[in-house]
């Protein structure tokens, strides 16, 4: 449970990371959300080291947890619900991120 709560604040912190840049991009908003937008990527970088498994299988599993949480973002902050495909590929995700990092050892 600890391992998947760690990935979920390291998706959180790089959809943060990279949602204030488009906002400053794509939508005229102030560049000054580029410092935030820093802040949070490296935040990102280092929970990634929180990691105790290899870096490679940390970032094929966590690119599992980040579909899921980019979908739960789509949803809360975009207000564009998910449809039965997305959540299809979320799971599909996810059981791949499982076999990954839950692998006997």
């Amino acid at each position: 449970m600890r391992t998947f709560a760690l990935f979920i604040a390291t998706a959180l912190a790089e959809i943060v990371g990279c949602y204030l840049p488009y906002l400053w991009l794509k939508q005229g908003r102030s560049a000054w959300l580029l410092v935030p937008a820093t802040a949070s990527l490296a935040l990102f970088a280092w929970l990634l080291t929180l990691h105790e498994t290899a870096a490679g299988r940390v970032y094929a599993a966590y690119g599992g947890v980040y579909i899921g949480v980019a979908l739960l973002w789509l949803w809360i902050v975009d207000g564009i619900r998910p449809t039965a495909w997305d959540v299809a590929g979320v799971a599909v995700a996810l059981t791949g991120m499982g076999i990954i990092m839950f692998q006997p050892r």
